[in-house]
């Protein structure tokens, strides 16, 4: 794949192009000429645009889908032809309510997050077989993937990986706040965390979270005391009852894009 247009230039949009844009030519397509310039104008140059009109051909392109979900109606009464492969980033929008809508010769569900802008997002894959080998090979640039088997299986890994950042930023912040609290400058205590979660993305790549507890908590020690205390307000309970209410939340969607 040596082209790609993506739909839609909001944040995981942007996250994404900068993932590929070493890569791969991209053309960004959206209603708003005025962003889609100045967007241009982040990346130097680097990307093409296209304001999206009545009309627009999409015949034969690889199209990334990253619009608002319920923006999809709209946007497919727009298009015409038909496209070659479709990679939708569309939370909660079965391939169902896609291919009813837009026209290819091969889709894919994607669950990509915010880290992709880095090159270290993690993807979770579901679609079509004759699409699926291009669909590895594009989301590998802006990190890990993996193929899921039934598309449940997205709604659930939408919870983990695409909600996943802002809960993880949540414990950030409130680590950081409980720095300041005990009398740490904020701007101390914030580097303390972030230098945390870098080394951490190591240990738990190589480490199961099981044994990143045992290897670090000493009897009676303060992490045996600080665990103790999360545990007693219910923190691993609240997590995963977190992750339910997303998962929840995503079927709901796919429902009503049925």
């Amino acid at each position: 794949m040596k082209k790609i247009s993506i739909i839609g230039n909001g944040n995981m949009a942007k996250a994404i192009i900068y993932g590929i844009i070493k890569d791969i030519e991209i053309e960004v397509v959206g209603r708003d000429i005025n962003k889609l310039e100045r967007l241009r104008e982040e990346l130097e140059g680097k990307i093409s645009i296209s304001q999206i009109h009545d009309g627009f051909s999409i015949d034969g392109k690889n199209i990334i889908l990253a619009v608002k979900p319920q923006n999809l109606d709209n946007l497919s009464k727009m298009l015409r032809g038909r496209a070659r492969h479709l990679f939708s980033v569309l939370a909660g929008t079965n391939l169902n309510k896609i291919k009813t809508n837009i026209s290819a010769d091969g889709y894919i569900r994607a669950m990509p997050n915010l880290s992709a802008i880095y090159g270290t997002s993690m993807t979770a894959l579901y679609g079509d077989d004759i699409a699926m080998g291009e669909a590895i090979f594009l989301f590998n640039k802006i990190g890990h993937i993996i193929e899921l088997q039934n598309e449940n299986e997205i709604d659930i890994a939408t919870a983990i990986t695409g909600s996943g950042p802002a809960f993880l930023a949540l414990i950030a912040e409130a680590m950081a706040d409980g720095g300041v609290k005990n009398g740490l400058k904020r701007t101390d205590s914030e580097k303390l965390v972030k230098g945390l979660f870098f080394g951490f993305s190591k240990l738990i790549e190589n480490n199961s979270s099981f044994e990143i507890k045992n290897l670090v908590m000493s009897p009676a020690g303060t992490t045996a005391y600080g665990y103790s205390r999360l545990e007693s307000h219910g923190v691993r309970a609240s997590f995963i009852e977190t992750i339910d209410e997303s998962v929840k939340r995503a079927k709901e969607l796919s429902n009503l894009s049925k």
